[in-house]
């Protein structure tokens, strides 16, 4: 801080960069928040004021001269607060070298810094009179850690109350015991269920919800013990009139549950070395926790704690470790042409069932197993013949070392492939209609229960009660499957990896061999090309009186309107079709949002919320984004809130207010740029189609709007997918995608066009990655930094106006090419450069004519419709949200034109 004023200093070693935020003075006694951010050579600054109402102001950013990308940070780095000391060199371009004033919280690469855990201090430092901690602070627990704090205890009473949230059905909320007797108390969920326990020496008092609670809203726990008898209440956040009471008492004479005052109590979880008690199913828990009040006394989570941070984000439950004999059942998959799946496993055990999927008959079943330290797949009747392919891993060695191995399952009609860990891939061949008759109606994982076995040949019913380990990451279909809903589990730790192990950075992938021998020309004789044919397009027919809006995150239209007419009641009639989760409808507001009516969506439901003056409400709907039409009719009064969908039952919520203020302009299916929606909620223009619109009974004619930006029309008839006109193109990853040694595409494509751009990343320098139609067939080419490697199909051409399904890999040793099944290869000619080096936006459909393109051989921009894009590295798979993308142009967001 110089003058008031905060400024950011860093070198990368290419010079020193001083970034300064010009707006706020902070040296004015008030708590204020600074956030300092670097990604690569940039470096982001922001300053609030911790006022009531404030806001923070734009970030300021800056960028580093020269090359130089990393900062090195190991545990010798010292970390200097408040000042640099008198034997320390301070850095050139620093003005100041002390700090005089309070520092209420520090926290680095989202890790706590504990102010008073220094490992040495110059001069006078003391505490602080105020904090700008507020009073409700949650923690956020990622499953791996726990919190533990201190606290002396009465013997014959407990008195514990806090607050949770999450999504996870399992997991450890508090416990605390005794290290030399068998005196224990647990809080915990189980299968989403409230579980307590506790024994005071003579027998184990259990208490379960009937209730789950694992919906990801806050849960308020109240436990009151008074010696043996137990009282646990759960409500829904203040409410109070919709709260589960249970009441116990603990068997046998004993009324004290006996601990020393240093005996620690856990909260979030459990350190795996230690002994836990057989009653406590669970040892971590992935959620958020807070307002922790143990004997009337708060504590700071953060204070003794691991995998723990401030803040409240909940995550889906991306991962299971499986004791022998669990299992984890998942709601069934829907399989099309081609089945895949994707996960990521590690255990000791050298044998153990890893997933099994059963047809709905249970007549047909799909299985990963481990066999003796090698993966194996297998598809098959249960009473009769199986087709199985089996991966080794190379040199003798096992799958089953403790270590990450990543694993891919495909079945189609022709073929059972198995690829573990990127290098090792075996395929078999299947007789006509194998694959089709397994409708899967169940899928397991890590083992099956009991009366599930029989399904199974003798064999594997063995395996599945052998499993032990950690499967995360599953990937079914192309998406990630959320673990928080199982159908049932048991023996299973969700959210946890007991065994894990990091994947490195740029694992040795080699290059598979070629189903399809390939020796591609860079484009086709004159002889294919005269005789190369597409699918006449066809013409699309669209809705006359419909607008699409969503082609960019501020489509919109605007009417205006006479607001006297609405001050006592506000009636909106509308017909919408989206399959987005969220989008604004309608908006009605005043210039500071004091009053509000909106409509849009929320999580794939019609949400209305309104706010005359005196406190908000909203109501909620059924889900309706399905991509089928639906009326919505909503009412705004001076008492309530009212909304319809559909002609079903009106949801209602009460209001308080004597009129409704509101400015001259109605937003229709967005908000322009300068048009702040924060404080109500709207964060983007609606990916879908709004018509038949009345406003207090007056129908708004959607061909003559006040003004309107990125509105199109509706196609008549649509399906999933996102409709390029050939004209722009969609940038995602705006700050960079980095695709190093091993990168994969994936997408589906519709089109009637021989020429096209489906994916472009690029540097400034030659490293590329290109994907491109040309000629009729996909061509693939990446460039390492040494010369261009290209990849072409050469099957039938692919602009018959037909979906065609796409993968595109590249590895250190090579590129793969997948299109409808069939798979084309190439060797990299340069063994000494393994990794394209881009730090590049990702563009779709096109890209801009000024941005270079190295592995691009045409500029025409892609005319058709794309659905399920993806970009995987390793294990992980990343989907492609257009909807989230940095630029859009010439794209209709979630609807193509039906074929």
């Amino acid at each position: 801080m110089h003058h008031g004023k905060v400024s950011l200093l860093w070198n990368l070693g290419s010079g020193t960069t001083r970034l300064q935020f010009p707006e706020t003075d902070i040296n004015n006694n008030r708590w204020t928040k600074i956030n300092a951010t670097r990604f690569g050579a940039h470096c982001s600054l922001s300053v609030q004021q911790l006022d009531s109402g404030s806001v923070p102001l734009p970030a300021v950013t800056s960028s580093s001269p020269g090359s130089s990308r990393v900062l090195d940070i190991d545990r010798n780095t010292v970390i200097h607060i408040g000042g640099m000391g008198a034997v320390t060199q301070r850095p050139a371009g620093l003005h100041s070298s002390s700090f005089q004033g309070c520092l209420g919280e520090a926290s680095l690469n989202e890790r706590n810094i504990g102010l008073w855990s220094y490992v040495s201090r110059e001069g006078r430092c003391g505490g602080c009179f105020s904090s700008p901690q507020a009073e409700e602070t949650s923690f956020y627990f990622d499953g791996s850690g726990f919190s533990v704090v201190h606290k002396s205890l009465k013997a014959t009473s407990t008195s514990i109350v806090l607050l949770f949230k999450t999504l996870s059905p399992g997991g450890l909320l508090l416990y605390l015991a005794s290290n030399n007797t068998r005196d224990f108390l647990s809080l915990e969920l189980v299968e989403g269920h409230v579980r307590l326990a506790f024994d005071l020496g003579s027998g184990a008092l259990v208490q379960t919800s009937n209730r789950k609670y694992n919906t990801g809203v806050w849960f308020k726990v109240t436990l009151q013990r008074n010696k043996r008898k137990g009282y646990l209440s759960v409500m829904a956040a203040g409410q109070s009139s919709e709260k589960e009471v249970l009441e116990g008492e603990s068997p046998g004479t004993a009324s004290d549950l006996n601990r020393y005052d240093l005996d620690p109590i856990y909260i979030g979880g459990f350190p795996s070395s230690r002994a836990i008690r057989r009653q406590v199913t669970s040892r971590a828990y992935a959620g958020c926790i807070k307002n922790v009040e143990i004997a009337r006394s708060n504590f700071d989570l953060l204070k003794d704690a691991f995998g723990v941070r401030k803040g409240c984000v909940l995550k889906a439950v991306r991962s299971v470790s499986l004791l022998s004999g669990g299992f984890v059942q998942i709601a069934a998959p829907s399989f099309g042409q081609e089945a895949e799946l994707l996960f990521t496993f590690s255990s000791n055990n050298q044998s153990g069932l890893l997933l099994v999927a059963f047809s709905d008959d249970r007549q047909y079943f799909l299985s990963l197993h481990l066999v003796s330290g090698g993966v194996e797949a297998e598809l098959g009747d249960v009473g009769g013949a199986s087709r199985k392919v089996k991966v080794l891993k190379s040199g003798g060695g096992s799958f089953g070392d403790g270590s990450e191995h990543s694993v891919v399952i495909t079945v189609n009609k022709k073929s059972l492939s198995l690829q573990v860990d990127d290098e090792h891939l075996k395929s078999a061949s299947l007789k006509p209609g194998g694959f089709s008759r397994l409708t899967p109606s169940s899928l397991f994982i890590g083992g099956l229960p009991p009366e599930s076995e029989s399904r199974l040949p003798i064999r594997l019913r063995v395996l599945s009660q052998r499993f032990r380990g950690c499967i995360h990451h599953l990937v079914v279909g192309g998406a990630l499957v959320d673990l928080s809903v199982p159908v049932r589990y048991k023996g299973a730790e969700l959210n946890s990896c007991l065994l894990g192990a990091v994947l490195p950075d740029d694992p040795d992938v080699e290059s598979t061999p070629a189903r399809v021998p390939l020796t591609p020309p860079t484009h086709l004789s004159a002889l294919t090309a005269a005789a190369l044919t597409c699918a006449a397009e066809q013409e699309s027919s669209f809705l006359p009186s419909a607008a699409q809006f969503g082609s960019s995150s501020h489509s919109h239209m605007t009417f205006l309107i006479d607001p006297g007419a609405f001050r006592k009641s506000v009636s909106v009639r509308l017909s919408v079709r989206s399959r987005a989760l969220d989008g604004l409808m309608l908006l009605l507001s005043d210039s500071k949002q004091m009053d509000f009516v909106v409509l849009g969506l929320r999580g794939g439901r019609v949400r209305l919320s309104a706010d005359l003056g005196k406190g908000p409400a909203s109501v909620l709907s059924a889900t309706v984004n399905d991509g089928h039409w639906h009326s919505v009719s909503a009412e705004v009064s001076r008492r309530s809130v009212s909304l319809t969908v559909d002609g079903s039952r009106p949801t209602t919520a009460s209001i308080k207010g004597h009129h409704i203020d509101v400015d001259r302009t109605l937003f229709l299916g967005g908000i322009p740029p300068g048009v702040n929606g924060r404080r109500i909620g709207v964060s983007s223009s609606l990916p879908g189609c709004l018509r038949s619109v009345s406003l207090n009974g007056t129908v708004l004619d959607l061909s003559k709007p006040f003004s309107q930006h990125d509105v199109t029309s509706c196609f008549t008839k649509d399906q999933i997918g996102s409709y390029f006109n050939g004209s722009g193109h969609a940038e995602l990853m705006h700050d960079g995608y980095k695709v190093g040694a091993d990168m994969a595409v994936s997408l589906e494509f519709r089109t009637s066009q021989s020429e096209g751009v489906f994916l472009g990343i690029s540097s400034a320098k030659v490293d590329a990655v290109g994907l491109e139609m040309v000629d009729g067939q996909v061509a693939f080419n990446v460039n390492n930094g040494a010369g261009r490697v290209a990849l072409r199909s050469t099957g039938p051409v692919l602009c018959d106006g037909r979906w065609h399904h796409l993968v595109a890999r590249k590895t250190k040793h090579g590129l793969t090419l997948s299109v409808d099944g069939t798979q084309y290869s190439a060797a990299n000619p340069y063994p000494q450069s393994t990794s394209a080096e881009t730090n590049n936006p990702v563009y779709l459909g096109g890209a801009p004519a000024a941005v270079k393109q190295n592995c691009l051989t045409i500029r025409s921009g892609f005319r058709g419709c794309l659905r399920n894009l993806r970009l995987a590295r390793s294990h992980l798979t990343l989907p492609l949200h257009l909807s989230s993308a940095h630029f859009l142009s010439g794209v209709t967001l979630d609807s193509c034109p039906a074929s």
